[in-house]
């Protein structure tokens, strides 16, 4: 017999966040209670329109019967999240005749519901958005706390706006659907918040990690109890920091660890390299630097590198990445101060140093880290 579907509703700022399995039916009824709209403007790109979009689109439907419902469909990637972007989907939405009653919903992975979610924070000075992520790293991570924005040529995310969606839906069995290479990547956040927050949670995400990704085809549990639990765990570590810090002004950079690097490297790579990939990279240099500095004791590292390789992630600098290409990425990264790199570093699983203003770390350590791989 099946165990009960395992549901959380999660309490962030003034929205929620409801996770659990089949929740996609239910897009439409979420967004009427709290984005109610004239037009339901829908944002997905051409890997999940497919395959997620006629079920959202005929929940909006059946909820909202007087309302017009909209969909476009953009190019899949990480190249797609510009400015040229941003404007073609505004300009869409002018031709359309959109106005201030308009809700956007973001149906997609990270690229799509921070542009989706950009388009939401600029178009007629603001209108409500519903965020309905279908990659684990957005369910965890991009869905959640309002950061919005588009890349440049410079790197990652340097245009962008906070801009809190109305909802967000988190429905796991459309993972199902994802690539094993973006599920096992949607991980390397997981890892993120169990650094953060504590050994337990790190050793259920490795725990439930191993269970999906070396399930045999066909027989992984997608409504499972254990994942939906996993999710909605990941969500509300991210909310208690959010929480505390929506803007990113204190202690909201302690979400940033890994990132500094990691955004570095995926620029080098000119975005060849799936995010979650170069997260985990990232998060085993700053461990190490958090060693070199003198942050953390030794055998931090080492726990972070074991964890990831357990999930099947990188945990090296591609050796044709150069310490000076990859310190160039860094400073133009938004922590970086007086000229000065500035890092999110862990003292060890569970505390994480300076939480306040991170760690000011010379760049010519930096380097030295960075050389050993």
């Amino acid at each position: 017999m099946t165990a009960p579907a395992s549901r959380h509703l999660i309490d962030l700022l003034n929205y929620q966040v409801q996770v659990g399995p089949w929740l996609l039916d239910d897009v439409g009824g979420v967004a009427v209670r709290t984005a109610a709209a004239h037009v339901y403007a829908v944002i997905t790109d051409e890997n999940v329109g497919p395959v997620a979009a006629p079920q959202v689109v005929g929940s909006l439907t059946h909820f909202a019967p007087r309302s017009r419902v909209i969909v476009r469909v953009i190019p899949a990637g990480e190249p797609e999240k510009t400015r040229d972007t941003w404007a073609r989907l505004t300009d869409w939405l002018l031709e359309a005749r959109c106005g201030r009653d308009t809700t956007i919903v973001a149906l997609g992975g990270g690229v799509v519901g921070d542009l989706a979610g950009f388009v939401a924070a600029t178009f007629m000075r603001g209108v409500p958005y519903v965020q309905v992520p279908t990659s684990l790293l957005a369910m965890v991570d991009a869905s959640v706390g309002g950061k919005v924005g588009v890349d440049t040529t410079h790197g990652k995310n340097l245009v962008g706006a906070f801009h809190q969606p109305s909802a967000v839906v988190v429905d796991p069995t459309v993972l199902q659907t994802l690539p094993t290479t973006h599920l096992r990547a949607g991980f390397a956040e997981l890892v993120k918040h169990g650094v953060i927050a504590g050994e337990e949670y790190l050793t259920q995400t490795v725990r439930v990690g191993r269970q999906l990704l070396h399930a045999p085809a066909g027989l992984a549990s997608w409504h499972s109890p254990d994942l939906t639990d996993l999710v909605a765990g990941s969500v509300r570590i991210k909310a208690g920091v959010v929480e505390r810090d929506e803007r990113e002004r204190g202690v909201r950079q302690v979400l940033n660890y890994g990132h500094t690097v990691g955004h570095a490297v995926e620029l080098v790579s000119g975005f060849s390299m799936l995010h979650g990939e170069a997260i985990a990279i990232g998060m085993c240099v700053e461990s190490r630097l958090a060693q070199a500095a003198g942050v953390a004791p030794a055998g931090l590292q080492e726990r972070v590198h074991d964890a990831l390789i357990e999930l099947g992630l990188p945990t090296r600098v591609p050796a044709h990445m150069s310490p000076a290409d990859l310190l160039g990425a860094m400073r133009l990264d938004k922590k970086a101060r007086a000229g000065r790199l500035v890092f999110a570093l862990p003292v060890r699983v569970g505390e994480m140093a300076n939480p306040e203003t991170g760690i000011p770390v010379e760049e010519r350590l930096v380097e030295q880290v960075l050389a050993q791989g």
